[in-house]
């Protein structure tokens, strides 16, 4: 078993810490994973991405090439990082920062990730675990 993910959305959004957070979750859990980041020169306001593969079996190249899952918080990451999806992969958005969802042919899940970190944890700084759930 291998699952590519890719979180991405905009810089401060806290995806990268969530990516890191999913990897060393994945090697408690006795699997093997990598995480790999990358963000644009504005660290903050600029789109930002962390890949995580995870696998029973050697994984020998670091970067995702066939992501099964992409994880959209924002709408320049939902159209800058879907070119690669397949019919096979799963799209997830944050419903209050995407209004166009990429056509790719596979499954799309727009839910208010955002929203419901201000409303019931009372900030928006915890979107990014919340997506992780």
């Amino acid at each position: 078993m291998k699952q590519e993910l890719r979180l991405s959305g905009t810089g401060g959004q806290g995806l990268i810490t969530a990516g890191i957070i999913l990897a060393e979750a994945a090697l408690l859990d006795g699997k093997l994973a990598i995480q790999s980041q990358s963000y644009g020169p504005e660290a903050r306001g600029g789109a930002s991405k962390a890949e995580v593969i995870i696998s029973d079996e050697a994984i020998h190249f670091p970067k995702v090439t066939d992501p099964d899952l992409l994880l959209a918080m924002s709408q320049e990451a939902a159209s800058k990082y879907s070119h690669d999806l397949t019919a096979g992969s799963v799209m997830i958005t944050d419903s209050l920062f995407v209004s166009d969802v990429p056509d790719f042919g596979g499954k799309v899940y727009e839910l208010p990730i955002t929203h419901s970190a201000k409303e019931v944890l009372g900030k928006a700084l915890f979107a990014n675990i919340i997506a992780l759930g």
